[in-house]
Formats: structure tokens, sequence, C-alpha cells
């Protein structure tokens, strides 16, 4: 009843004037990441410094150096081979061209002629069902080509605009919804600024003129220029009875205001606008956007020394591994199992969403933050991917430091709780001892006499020794650290327990999750991996061709030299770290978030697409035949 009641009273709500000391916006400066070991005859990128001179490490040392995102230069992106290829096509982005929709031919088009499409649109997937419809395809458009400030009124249900039907949002509800959060902290750039002292519902040719004055002297001028008022008013009212061919179109009524500045904006509100995007064309090619139960981390395993290469035990050498955290999530394919699903199952992954909170980029060290955190976003995707068909092998697993223990009964001692349980113990038997041994010379000589003068508490009559060659007085009462011990016994270890543990640091394959790079173009020796990346109100897709031996360098394989060219060393055996971005979009913008969802469909169709399975030889001789 309450509830029908708030909403009968919001949907009567009507638009407010605009809030009044706004501080003023944070400006929209998108960062310029171009660092890259370019060539010459590429224009979008620029050469950077040669890392010969910086060869004496390898690149995983070199990488595992950085300790703060301040200390990331071009010289990181030079180790890796960045080329980096801005403002790329929709067509030089997908390896292959064909799985985009077409660019026109789906305004007023109808139901009947979408499904027409459908033997050309629709493709097996990988799932083993087909491609969404191209009626899917159509309806996507036409619920994202919903005007802003329309869409915001269905989502705060307020009436629409008088003589405008109510819109129907669909599946871009949650879209929308998110979106009009984000608008309280960035203006909609779909609309013109407000003017100052506009109050969105009326423009300045509506404004009222002042009110005429009321002095006596001035009645006579007052109604001449009233009736003047009501001619004109008449004359107005004809002039817009008529249909007028060049009148321009009115602006919709604003309902939705910034309040606050873009940078204070909650980081979540940015992560669900995109999560919100991505599903919308995510879900009808059965994926879906699924946190990650474990931490994604890009992890880096130092490789073996040089001078323990050639020994014998040169795998029982320490080595060092470090990760660095991407902090982004994955889209993940759904198992067609409705048992797995329900159980959390996911597999892929098949791409990062990698939302950032950053909105200063006044510095080039800035976008380089910024593009090293989407490149770990891609190699974080990469690792995952390359774990198909492999088994999980931890750090430290089958080693010494991980196996064996290294305190309590070596030469330096106990530690820690042990030496306050051995004091504790020699304490209670000394002190068995010493009443045995008194109530044995009282039965001799009768009863013992006590020094008036001694004082009951004192610690100096019997001493006790303690390891080490210490010796504690037997009347103290150690205190042990920690908690009380409790009359039930525990059955999970405490915390001090899982402390003396010597045990290999905890798993990071997520136990839900089955790792199957898919989409990966068979019989190549890299992996693309795309990245939907996120800042401000814009959205981009990168496209990162990751070879595999960059892979096994950065999981402790040697560094390889490939050669040496005018007698110098190059250990960049992997070759490049190539990268393809699309343009920004605005998600404000119709037509802008028109064309990502085109993109992010064709990545989606060709991420899923299925591949024929691979010819045996006897297939291949049949052929010959």
């Amino acid at each position: 009843m309450f509830g029908g009641l708030a909403n009968l009273i919001q949907s009567s709500a009507q638009a407010g004037p605009p809030p009044k000391d706004v501080p003023p916006p944070t400006p929209v400066e998108l960062p310029q990441g171009t660092p890259a070991t370019s060539r010459d005859t590429d224009p979008s990128a620029r050469k950077l410094p040669s890392l010969d001179d910086h060869s004496e490490s390898s690149l995983v040392p070199f990488l595992q150096a950085l300790h703060r995102p301040a200390d990331l230069n071009e010289l990181h992106f030079a180790a890796l081979g960045v080329h980096v290829h801005v403002d790329t096509s929709a067509e030089d982005l997908l390896p292959d061209p064909s799985y985009l929709p077409s660019t026109s031919g789906w305004d007023d088009i109808t139901i009947d002629q979408a499904r027409e499409r459908d033997p050309t649109f629709r493709r097996p997937i990988s799932n083993g069902n087909i491609s969404p419809e191209a009626r899917v395809y159509m309806e996507r458009r036409n619920e994202l080509s919903v005007p802003n400030q329309a869409a915001f009124r269905t989502v705060k249900r307020m009436k629409p605009e008088l003589g405008k039907p109510p819109v129907r949002l669909g599946n871009c509800y949650e879209f929308f919804k998110q979106m009009e959060l984000m608008a309280g902290f960035w203006d909609d750039t779909s609309l013109p600024p407000p003017a100052e002292g506009d109050d969105g519902s009326q423009t300045a040719e509506d404004v009222p003129a002042p009110p005429l004055p009321s002095g006596p002297s001035s009645i006579g001028t007052g109604l001449e220029q009233a009736g003047a008022a009501m001619i004109s008013s008449a004359t107005e009212s004809n002039a817009r009875s008529q249909p007028r061919s060049d009148a321009k179109p009115e602006a919709p009524e604003r309902v939705t205001y910034r309040t606050q500045p873009g940078s204070e904006m909650p980081p979540e509100y940015r992560h669900n606008l995109v999560a919100a995007f991505v599903k919308l064309v995510s879900y009808d090619f059965g994926c879906n956007i699924v946190p990650s139960r474990v931490e994604p981390r890009l992890h880096l395993l130092g490789p073996p020394s040089e001078s323990t290469q050639s020994k014998r035990y040169s795998q029982s050498s320490p080595r060092l591994a470090t990760y660095f955290p991407s902090g982004c999530v994955f889209v993940n394919r759904m198992p067609t199992a409705r048992d797995a699903a329900r159980a959390g199952v996911v597999e892929g992954p098949l791409a990062a969403v990698s939302a950032r909170n950053t909105t200063n980029f006044s510095s080039p060290a800035d976008s380089n933050i910024d593009l090293g955190r989407e490149l770990i976003a891609a190699l974080t995707t990469a690792q995952l991917r390359a774990r198909q068909g492999k088994a999980e092998h931890r750090f430290g697993e089958d080693k010494w430091w991980a196996t064996t223990k290294r305190w309590g009964g070596g030469e330096g001692g106990a530690i820690g709780r042990e030496v306050e349980a051995a004091d504790h113990h020699a304490l209670d038997k000394d002190s068995k001892d010493s009443t045995a041994a008194g109530a044995g010379s009282g039965s001799e000589s009768g009863p013992a006499t006590k020094d008036p003068r001694a004082p009951s508490h004192s610690l100096t009559a019997t001493k006790t020794p303690l390891p080490g060659g210490l010796v504690r007085p037997s009347g103290a009462i150690l205190a042990m650290r920690g908690q009380p011990a409790s009359k039930r016994q525990r059955k999970t270890p405490g915390i001090y327990d899982h402390y003396r543990m010597v045990r290999p640091p905890a798993s990071n394959w997520d136990r839900k999750a089955r790792y199957e790079a898919i989409g990966r173009a068979r019989g190549a020796d890299y992996d693309d991996v795309f990245v939907f990346s996120s800042l401000f109100h814009h959205f981009c897709i990168l496209r990162v061709r990751v070879p595999d031996r960059l892979l096994e360098v950065l999981g402790g394989a040697p560094e390889a030299e490939d050669g040496k060219v005018e007698g110098k060393k190059t250990k960049r055996s992997w070759g490049e770290l190539q990268v393809w971005r699309s343009r920004w979009f605005d998600l404000f913008l119709v037509g802008d978030r028109l064309e990502a969802m085109r993109q992010l469909w064709g990545v989606m169709a060709w991420l899923m697409r299925k591949e024929d399975e691979p010819k045996g030889a006897e297939d291949v001789a049949m052929e010959g035949v």
C-alpha cells in the first residue's frame, strides 16, 4: 500500500529548477597513451629510447623493480616491446571484420525485415547454440537510441513531456539507471550546457518580460502596453498553430542536473555503468560478467640466476615471485548445463573489463600509468587463458622452504609460544618437586616453621633453570600471550597455528573456473586479448596481441637472446606487444554508444565463433584422393 502510494507520488513529480551553488565541472581530458616502439612509417605512435643500454637485466627483474606507479616510465614499455595503434577503425580492430554488423540499414525496419537477415546474420557459436537474431540487434539499437532525458524520466517514474508518448527502455533499463546516477556528477553532453538562471523548462526566448510599473502616472501607458501584449500574444499563438518547416527542434526538458564534480563520483558508479553496457551484448551470446573469487593478478617469476643455471641443483635455487594487481573483472562464458551454471561455474575468461577512477591526466606520466593498468589487465587475462589444459602448480610446491620446519628444536632454540610453554611446564614440575620435598622433611622433623619476616610472595627461595642458561624464580607466574584457553576444544586451528604451518602460498586458481582460451586462433603462437576500458563517461575497446613466448618469460623461463645486431645483444625474443585501441566513445551521446555497441557486438561474435574441428591425417589423405 505504502509502496504504491510512493510510486504514485514519484510518478506525479515534475522537473524542478537546476540546483544552485554547484561546484565547477571536472574537465574531461582523455589520456594520450601512445608510448610504443613504433616504426618510422607509423604516425600514430612515437619512438621510444633504445633499451640496449639498459639490457644488463632481463625483463622480469626489470619489471619487479617497480614499487610505485610513479616509477613507471617509457623504458618499461620499450622492454615489453609495446606498439600502440590509436583511433583504430572497427575493421582493423577485429581480426576478421566479417563479424561486424553493417553500419546502415537498421533504422525504420520492421521485425519481419530484420528476420529476413538471419540466414547471413546468425552463426554457430562455441557453446553449441546460434548467435542472437538480427531482431535482437535491432532492439538494442532502438533502446539505446532513446534520448537521455526521456529515459531518465522513465527511470525516475516521472510523467513524459506534454504531447509525447512514454518510452520503454526494455533491456536497457539498468544501463540508463546507472547513467542517471552518473549524470549527477557529469554534465549530459547530449544537451547544451544550461544557461545561467535557466530553470530547465524554458529557453531564453520564452522568458517573460518584467512586470509593468504600477504607479499612477503610468496607468495609460500600462493599458497601451497591455493591449499591445495581448495583440502580440495572439499573433504568436496563431503563428505557432501553423506548421513551420524552418522551426528548430525543441530541446528536451532537463530532469537530471549535475550536483557534484566528477572527481568525487564513487568508483562503483563507473563500473556499474560499463558492466550494464557490456551485459547488453554479452548476455545474448551466453556470457556474463562475474566477479572473480580470486583476486586477478599478473604473476611474475624471476628467471634462474646465470651462476646457477649450469649447476645440478639449479631448480632448487630461490627465485623471486611477485605480482601486480589488475583491479579488473572478466567476461566469462556460462556453461549450458543447468547444474554447473547454478553452482557458479564459469568458463573462460573471454575479455577483461577495466574501469579506472582516475580523472586527472595533466602529465605524460599519468597517461603512462593508465596505459600500464590496461596492459596489466590484458596480460592477466592472457595468463588465465593460457592455463587451459594445464595442471595447477603452486609457487613453492615441493620446495624445502615450504615443507621443512626451520624453528622449534634447531640450534637457535625455540621461539614464540614454545618458550612460554616450556617455562610453564618447568615451573609446574619444580613446584611439584618442592611440595613433595617439603612434605617429606616435615614428616621426619615435624611441621616446618615459617620465618615471619619472610614475605609470602618471595620469589628468591627457589630458582628454575630455563633454556639457554637463564634462571627464573620458581614463584613467578608466566602469562600466556593470546586468548585464554577455552574449555571447549577448537575444531579449527587458530591464527597462531596457521602462522606456524609451513606450506606454500595460497592457490591463485579459482576452483569454480574452467580456464579456456575461448576464441583463440588455432595454430597461432599468440593470443588476441580484448580489454573493455572505461574512463570518465567514455568507453573504448583494446585488442592486445600477447605472444606465447612473452608469457613463458613472465612465468620464469630464461630470456633467450635473439642474436646480435651491430655487436649489441637483443633479449626481446618475443618481438612486439601489439595494441589496437578504438577511439573513445562518449556514452552520453546516442551516436557514440550505438557505434560502441556495434563494435562490442562484433568482438563478442568473433570470440564466441565456432571453429571447425581440426582435420586428422586420414581426412587430409581422403581429400588428396
